[in-house]
């Protein structure tokens, strides 16, 4: 099948993870698999192929856990979408977790200081980032201030050189930087988005020194930048590109930080895992992910499950 005429039907339901396994997705956009997959509708109506349906949060978290993914944390990175993680959060209460911050790539947008990067997009202001990154971060900590039981981490923060330009590099790096400060303060772990920017990422880290609990979110490093993870004691979360063909680095990274180090993730509605890299990405895609993992390790898959699902629960105190 021709990229043009590519399946945009969800993948199939992968088969159940061990009972009682208990894994928690480490950090998924619930709300927005819903626009996504209306989209991967209207692409597949326009070719002929079959509807795609639209899946609900609800019919999201019923589908994890028909395959033993029993909770996930919902990340909120956008000004407009702090209080929807919050929503799901307590209108799921033990199963939806929130993460909150301004997101790397967001935060040189709010008050119109981006500058396009390697990816060559054109920059798109909204009317969210009239608001300055001052008062979107207060948002942030305003919010996580009044819901201390939904909100258990602050991310995704960190940076991204891919789409933002050198001009706009020290904003980004300041804008991390209040980020961590703010995980200090209200002793939560951090989520970073790390792209194209490890050695920005980890200096930062080091200067600023990082929050008892630091995950590498969606881990797109190698083994070498494993070990510093190692040396720190700072977690890896992978996502489905730990299945992708290139990503040799990225499976070695599991085997340097070690079992209790390690969760799972499927950042979606994007980055799922193989063979249906392109589909919508929801939380009961995560066993495909895992087995990957497992793989990878050459461990068994429950072994795999159970470490994930244990080292995420200590981490978020879940």
């Amino acid at each position: 099948m021709s990229k043009h005429h590519r399946n945009r039907s969800w993948a199939p339901d992968p088969e159940p993870l061990p009972e009682g396994a208990g894994v928690i997705d480490d950090h998924t956009h619930m709300a927005s698999v819903v626009p996504f997959a209306q989209e991967m509708d209207r692409q597949a109506r326009e070719r002929g192929q079959d509807p795609v349906p639209v899946r609900t949060v609800d019919q999201q978290l019923a589908r994890a856990r028909a395959v033993g993914v029993v909770g996930a944390i919902d990340v909120g990175c956008e000004l407009p979408h702090l209080q929807t993680a919050v929503d799901l959060a307590l209108a799921h209460p033990g199963v939806v977790h929130a993460a909150l911050a301004i997101h790397p790539n967001e935060a040189v947008l709010h008050g119109h200081r981006g500058v396009p990067g390697p990816d060559g997009l054109p920059l798109q202001y909204q009317p969210w980032h009239e608001v300055s990154f001052e008062q979107a971060l207060e948002d942030v900590a305003r919010l996580a201030r009044a819901y201390p039981d939904q909100v258990v981490a602050i991310g995704e923060t960190g940076m991204d050189l891919f789409r933002t330009g050198q001009g706009a590099e020290k904003i980004q790096r300041q804008a991390f930087r209040d980020h961590i400060a703010l995980a200090k303060e209200l002793d939560l772990p951090m989520q970073i988005h790390d792209r194209d920017a490890h050695r920005q990422v980890i200096e930062t880290l080091l200067e600023d020194g990082a929050p008892e609990r630091t995950i590498f979110h969606s881990y797109s490093g190698d083994a070498q930048m494993a070990q510093v993870a190692a040396e720190h004691g700072w977690y890896l979360s992978f996502s489905g590109t730990v299945s992708y063909k290139g990503n040799e680095g990225i499976r070695q990274a599991l085997s340097v930080v070690g079992m209790d180090y390690i969760m799972v993730e499927t950042d979606a509605p994007y980055l799922s895992p193989m063979p249906y890299r392109g589909r919508t990405n929801s939380p009961y895609m995560i066993p495909y992910t895992l087995r990957a993992m497992a793989d990878a390790l050459d461990c068994p898959l429950e072994q795999v499950a159970r470490a994930t699902a244990a080292t995420t629960r200590r981490v978020y105190g879940l």
